[in-house]
């Protein structure tokens, strides 16, 4: 017996993007809890569309149904090659991207609805996609480790969609060619938060590390960043969450005004446009901003993948 999934692929800002189109029902249930449905019932599936021999790790899938009322363009689950992801700005910006592609989406401002809030996309008539996402906030300023063989970092703890570590990097230059040991860096980082047992709100693992320099973006741009993700791929776009938990931390130094542009380079050179709308503060009394991204994508593939059932025995997440 064997599944077949359609799919569309995309990148934006090098980064890759597989919308599987059909394949698995909806779940049931309120949308915050689909995670946890989805990995138990589907989660030998999805890891198998993204991991090898169909992908690799650094591909991001996203399980895309269609709306069922007038007022959303539809629900979007984010994965990676380890697991779910909360939010996923790149990966939203190639889903408008392929749902345009396949004339299910048009210009204008759209709702998707994601398992961590409504996020809204604008889709421009020249192609740019525009991303309110769901609100983003620091949770804690000036975390000090000490990192062996690296020395200290010191960095914030944000959300933004996902979990951040972000720290600025003064130990080197952030450019491609020092991929490799800015990796080692980052997992040595979530390592050390792991084993101090920081983590973000109510106990939430710490699962992105970003290091951040403005002496290492292109002229034009305010600073360049490099995000590790989850399965230790490093992001090849900008990163959408990660922007926006960057946004956060500027609005909440009072470095950057709300509406104030923020050209976020990546590791590859590709770039977000950032800005940020006034929040507000939640029943806790935590402040949050609403951060907004902008990039584009590119189609790539269109197809069928293939599942085998004998494949589903074990989960390639463990």
């Amino acid at each position: 017996m064997s599944r077949r999934l359609r799919f569309i692929d995309s990148h934006t800002g090098g980064e890759p993007t597989r919308v599987l189109l059909d394949g698995i029902a909806r779940p049931r249930g309120a949308i915050a809890d689909w995670h946890r449905a989805l990995l138990a019932e589907h989660g030998a599936l999805l890891a198998a569309t993204v991991n090898e021999p169909r992908g690799s790790d650094i591909l991001v899938g996203a399980v895309y149904w269609p709306p069922t009322d007038a007022a959303s363009a539809g629900d979007v689950l984010f994965f990676n090659n380890v697991g779910a992801l909360g939010m996923c700005g790149h990966g939203t910006i190639g889903l408008v991207a392929s749902l345009a592609h396949l004339g299910l989406m048009a210009p204008g401002a759209h709702t998707l609805h994601t398992p961590v809030g409504a996020v809204r996309a604008l889709l421009r008539d020249d192609g740019e996609v525009v991303i309110d996402n769901v609100p983003a906030y620091r949770h804690r300023q000036g975390v000090a480790l000490d990192v062996a063989g690296h020395g200290r970092i010191m960095g914030d703890v944000a959300w933004g969609g996902n979990w951040f570590y972000i720290a600025e990097y003064e130990h080197g230059s952030i450019e491609l060619a020092n991929r490799e040991p800015l990796t080692e860096l980052c997992w040595a980082i979530r390592a050390e938060l792991r084993a101090r047992g920081i983590t973000g709100r109510d106990g939430a693992e710490i699962d992105h590390i970003e290091l951040a320099s403005a002496r290492d973006a292109t002229p034009g741009n305010d600073s360049r960043n490099f995000v590790l993700c989850p399965g230790k791929a490093y992001d090849r776009s900008p990163c959408g969450t990660g922007t926006s938990a960057r946004l956060a931390c500027l609005a909440a130094d009072g470095a950057l005004a709300p509406g104030q542009a923020w050209r976020q380079q990546g590791i590859t050179g590709s770039v977000f446009e950032g800005r940020y709308a006034a929040g507000g503060g939640d029943a806790d009394g935590v402040a949050w901003i609403r951060p907004q991204i902008a990039g584009r994508a590119q189609v790539t593939a269109l197809g069928e993948l293939i599942v085998d059932d004998a494949e589903l025995g074990v989960s390639r997440w463990g």
